[in-house]
């Protein structure tokens, strides 16, 4: 039982720390799905995207992050 609240408590911790970023300096994450990788198709009628270089940078990042709360927990 205490595991498991351990664990909500370092999300709910992460989840804070990610909005007061987003709050304070999310006007220096402009570049974030506009990279070179990230397909763009717009036409008249149709728009397309396909965010692959931004995901891939957020798969990475979440990776990591959850093999270090995997080796402290």
């Amino acid at each position: 039982m205490q595991e498991n609240a351990k664990i909500i408590i370092a999300l709910g911790i992460g989840i804070l720390v990610i909005g007061l970023i987003f709050y304070f300096f999310g006007n220096k994450f402009q570049w974030f799905g506009n990279l070179p990788g990230d397909f763009k198709v717009e036409k008249e009628n149709f728009k397309f995207y396909f965010p692959l270089a931004s995901m891939l940078i957020i798969s990475i990042v979440f990776n990591i992050l959850f093999r270090v709360f995997k080796k402290f927990f």
